[in-house]
């Protein structure tokens, strides 16, 4: 492999990395995928590749494919919600798959999901797709349709402006820290969902809270038994949706981020598992 080749690659991972991230839900798993990708580029025929971007795409989605089959067993037996590992910006990114998308995504088949991302979101042909997923480019066009269908209703029709994304997100933060369940009740529709992914690491909910009543109780409870030892990191916009980084009463890490709808919080995605959390915690170190 030239100097040049190598510095080729070099640009295209960070792209390379998203498409196994929304493939995967993990950060790691799509570094590794992207690194075998690598591998196989430094070894590969030169003149059997005409167009290496679209060759590394390839090759990175059908890997994602075999790790997604291994990996979507294993959350079978995960305890409580699943989420994916929070990726956190200080500012809002142009990417649309947001949170509550890659919980749709989720639902779909891993050919769905990858026909979906690939045309939808990364703006790849169905030639290119078809000869990836090894089908022809009408199957994949139907591929794709199905999931459109399904995960249409996830996608954000009213972007929140960051400004006023992360004000919501300073306002949850002081009112469900400070025990301030009137003001906090107001931010929350009536029908709010709550994920806490603890992966049977960390005291989590077990199960999807749903509604109004549900989300409240455990708001009330988390105030009064550890609302003043929470202490806020910083604010940030993770997966797409405001939110923030806090230092909770266990001394670790976790990351809360809000889907919002008509200006109130429809959606309450927390993450605790400490596996997820190693890049956030790492960020955090200065």
């Amino acid at each position: 492999m030239t100097a040049a080749e190598a510095g080729d690659f070099e640009a295209w991972r960070p792209r390379l990395v998203r498409i196994a991230y929304r493939m995967l839900g993990s950060v790691a798993d799509a570094e590794d995928v992207v690194q075998e990708a690598f591998v196989r580029w430094h070894g590969a025929d030169r003149a059997s590749i005409r167009e290496p971007q679209a060759w590394l795409r390839r090759v990175v989605t059908r890997l994602a494919l075999d790790v997604l089959k291994s990996a979507r067993r294993t959350r079978e037996t995960y305890v409580g919600p699943w989420l994916p590992e929070p990726v956190v910006e200080e500012a809002e990114t142009a990417d649309d798959v947001t949170l509550p998308l890659m919980l749709a995504l989720e639902r779909l088949s891993p050919l769905e999901r990858a026909a979906f991302l690939l045309h939808d979101v990364f703006g790849v042909g169905f030639d290119e797709i078809a000869e990836t997923l090894g089908r022809d480019a009408a199957a994949c066009r139907q591929l794709a349709s199905r999931a459109r269908a399904h995960v249409r209703a996830e996608r954000p029709r009213f972007p929140v402006a960051e400004g006023h994304g992360l004000e919501i997100a300073e306002a949850f933060f002081a009112a469900s820290r400070s025990g301030d369940m009137g003001r906090l009740q107001a931010m929350l529709t009536e029908d709010v969902v709550m994920h806490s992914d603890g992966g049977g690491k960390r005291p989590a909910a077990l199960r999807l809270l749903s509604g109004l009543e549900d989300v409240m109780k455990v708001h009330e409870g988390l105030a009064r038994r550890y609302g003043a030892a929470s202490r806020l990191v910083r604010y940030a916009w993770v997966n797409g949706l405001p939110g923030f980084v806090s230092l909770e009463a266990d001394g670790m890490i976790q990351t809360t981020a809000l889907a919002i709808r008509d200006g109130r919080i429809a959606g309450v995605y927390v993450v605790r598992n400490p596996d997820k959390l190693q890049r956030v915690e790492a960020g955090t170190v200065h």
